[in-house]
């Protein structure tokens, strides 16, 4: 009887080592499979990428963000195949960007519009705001392959000479005027540690009228991305995906110099970098209407935003991915 007891016990011991030493192998390959598959991004540009073109089509080099600020605002545009859409968002910021200017001489601006590889004559229109305004207030980057959001924003985030920058999406859906409000934001914001600081435009509040319009499904995606987000990396931050950001150079440096993830999922890994840093971000109701055309597919898009959202955090975790200091990005 003793014995059978004893035996018992030895191998329920057995089971529990077996148990532990096939643990930590499958979190040994784990850790292994997120180094190896944890792809540093390609921040060298093309040399086609390095240059714009002047109104009357001369090639000039793009400057770097670790260069000293000489305007007070660059606006970033990213855009894939937006030849439709870009120019409503286009008249709306200029029309504003050129009466804040004549109403105030010394407010300089710019905006880059970034073409992420577009198949379509989105670089043509951008291109007749350069000729109607000057490549001094408005450039196109035009990417030679598609990086996608992220990588688009990056790029162009790169290339600012603003001193406070902002990425606007081509689309259109935030009111441009309400760059007051994330600017007022980013002013209530009384410690700024090296003047790093981000102001978000948020959605949220539009949240409520939303669901009522959405399907149970979409609901269900939407509520369970917030879930991930909240529990991964971003916490305090009720809308993480607006596309309508504004930082200070120096915060924009800090945060896209270990900014890993090209696409649509670029956002929550740019404010986990922020929070790392323990850069200060606030978020500021704007003004948004959904606008035909989105590039987003529902179902798909939000599954690999989800999957994006546990591989920042496991990687980060895991040392696959570090926070850089500012590194060299041209």
């Amino acid at each position: 009887m003793f014995t059978g007891i004893w035996m018992m016990d030895f191998s329920l011991y057995d089971l529990m080592q077996y148990s532990l030493i096939l643990s930590l192998i499958v979190l040994l390959l784990v850790v292994v499979v997120l180094h190896v598959s944890a792809n540093t991004v390609d921040q060298t540009r093309h040399e086609k990428e390095k240059h714009f073109l002047t109104a009357d089509g001369k090639e000039e080099s793009f400057p770097s963000l670790m260069d000293p600020p000489s305007l007070e605002l660059s606006v970033v545009v990213p855009s894939y195949n937006e030849e439709l859409r870009l120019p409503v968002m286009m008249d709306e910021a200029m029309e504003y960007l050129e009466k804040r200017q004549k109403e105030n001489p010394s407010f300089t601006y710019e905006v880059i519009v970034v073409d992420d590889g577009s198949k379509d004559k989105t670089t043509e229109v951008a291109m007749k705001y350069t000729k109607k305004y000057g490549a001094q207030k408005v450039r196109v980057l035009t990417l030679v392959k598609n990086r996608g959001k992220g990588g688009a924003v990056r790029m162009g985030t790169l290339s600012c000479r603003g001193r406070l920058i902002l990425m606007a999406d081509a689309d259109g859906a935030t009111k441009f005027a309400d760059i007051e409000k994330v600017e007022e934001g980013l002013e209530s914001i009384d410690e700024k540690p090296d003047n790093m600081a981000i102001s978000c435009g948020s959605r949220a509040h539009l949240e409520k009228e939303s669901v009522a319009q959405r399907s149970l499904f979409r609901t269900f995606l939407m509520y369970g991305f917030h879930f991930l987000v909240w529990f991964f990396c971003v916490r305090g931050i009720k809308d993480t995906q607006c596309g309508f950001k504004l930082f200070t150079r120096e915060a924009a440096l800090k945060t896209f110099s270990s900014l890993h993830v090209e696409r649509w999922a670029f956002d929550v890994e740019l404010l986990f970098i922020a929070q790392c840093f323990e850069i200060p971000v606030v978020e500021v109701a704007v003004n948004w209407t959904e606008i035909e055309g989105s590039k987003l597919v529902p179902f798909w898009s939000w599954l690999q935003m989800g999957r994006d959202l546990v591989l920042i955090r496991l990687r980060y975790l895991t040392g696959a991915w570090r926070l850089e200091s500012e590194r060299k990005t041209q």
